[in-house]
């Protein structure tokens, strides 16, 4: 029996704790990652790392964010979110009166509130939900704290700051409560969790990327069985689906796919 080196105990331990499965993503990125975050907190090896993470809640939240990459900013790559209002919404909104959306790895919030902003344009603010989930706790407290620097709202249209943003001070804006509340946030393990269904719209960017592609073929598979048909997929600028027949997907736009 091969005996487990040091990184290979680490993932173990790391899903026996929090049944989040690092061999799933790709390793050499996630070993150089948790390796130089590890280093940096002065820790020798992983198991010395793992026992302070289950003894340390604030280093535990640290390793969730460098593990998820919680980097977001409202409408990332505008020309893509134009798909979505100019095409995606009014397709939807022709056939029925209400949207079922989700935010899938939604991180800090800033792509959930994307959506609640552009189905505003369309419909008050009471028919209007959104899901949105992340394995991070600590990404999604702040996803419902609704704060962000000026920064993340570079590509927000001025109209939208203004109406629905708030400014504070440093730099910090705030979202309004009518946005918040169309969001629910929770916690969810993509890779182990069982999804829900009839989404007309589900939004997964710059996640799957870190994923073997085992990995990557059980989300399409998971994502095209939450859609209803003719639901869409709106993925990442990196994530091309090669293969989007095998999963009963037909190309909607480019980085959009539509449940068949």
């Amino acid at each position: 029996m091969a005996v487990l080196d040091d990184f290979d105990l680490f993932m173990e331990n790391i899903y026996k704790y929090t049944n989040i499965d690092l061999t799933k993503y790709k390793r050499p990125q996630m070993q150089r990652r948790l390796t130089a975050l590890r280093d940096k907190q002065g820790f020798k090896d992983f198991k010395s790392y793992f026992e302070a993470l289950q003894k340390d809640q604030n280093l535990f939240h640290e390793f969730l964010d460098r593990m998820t990459i919680n980097v977001s900013e409202f409408f990332r790559n505008p020309n893509r979110w134009e798909v979505v209002e100019k095409r995606l919404i009014p397709d939807v909104l022709k056939k029925q009166k209400k949207i079922k959306v989700w935010s899938a790895a939604c991180s800090t919030g800033e792509e959930p509130y994307t959506l609640v902003m552009i189905l505003n344009q369309f419909l008050p603010f009471h028919d209007i939900k959104v899901m949105a989930s992340d394995i991070d706790e600590g990404a999604i407290t702040r996803a419902k704290k609704g704060v962000y620097h000026q920064r993340s709202l570079q590509f927000v249209p001025p109209a939208y700051v203004n109406k629905y943003f708030k400014p504070l001070d440093n730099q910090q804006y705030a979202i309004s409560d009518e946005v918040k509340k169309c969001v629910t946030f929770k916690r969810h393990n993509l890779l182990e969790e069982p999804f829900d269904n009839d989404f007309d719209l589900i939004v997964c960017r710059n996640v799957i990327i870190y994923f073997t592609e085992q990995a990557k073929d059980l989300l399409y598979t998971k994502f095209s069985n939450a859609l209803k048909p003719g639901g869409v997929l709106f993925v990442g600028s990196t994530e091309q689906i090669f293969n989007p027949q095998s999963f009963r997907f037909t190309t909607y736009d480019t980085f959009f796919y539509q449940r068949v």
